[in-house]
């Protein structure tokens, strides 16, 4: 095995290491109070992981949302890291050449749900007042950083057709 390849396995452990707190952890805290006869009153202080807006989600019957968040949060990278083993350990070329390609396929849509979370983000903060605030919690950054490694890992690793 090249030194590479080792390198990429080394990476995507890592991202395993990463993605698990990207998950469970707060990724978005929205806020939203109103003045009222001087007072500032909170109406709304809503802290989530990806994985308890998923259970939101589906509790308030909105399955599709819940169900692509689903896809690409959790499917998508569980899939990756299960598909690594094969790809390193296979000794057929043309299998493991496919399974490596389907990897790489498969790859760009775990940073979906990064962009979409930034972008929301982005919106709530540029359209925000004094009243409605957004702050990225801890889940995001370790998502973001699973997302990264993970694709760096499989940028790195090497396999014959």
């Amino acid at each position: 095995m090249t030194l590479r390849n080792r390198l990429a396995i080394a990476l995507s452990i890592i991202s395993l290491a990463l993605l698990w707190p990207g998950l469970v952890q707060p990724v978005l805290t929205i806020r939203a109070t109103m003045q009222l006869f001087g007072t500032t009153r909170e109406l709304s202080n809503e802290t989530r992981s990806v994985i308890s807006a998923i259970q939101s989600l589906h509790a308030s019957r909105n399955d599709v949302v819940a169900g692509l968040i689903l896809v690409f949060s959790v499917l998508i990278p569980l899939t990756k890291a299960a598909l690594l083993i094969p790809i390193v350990a296979m000794r057929q070329s043309q299998k493991r050449y496919q399974l490596f390609v389907f990897v790489q396929a498969i790859s760009k849509w775990s940073m979906a749900d990064v962009f979409a979370v930034g972008m929301l983000i982005a919106l709530l903060v540029a359209k925000g007042t004094a009243n409605l605030s957004a702050v990225a919690g801890p889940g995001f950054y370790f998502f973001t950083a699973y997302c990264l490694t993970s694709n760096a890992a499989f940028q790195l690793l090497r396999i014959e057709a």
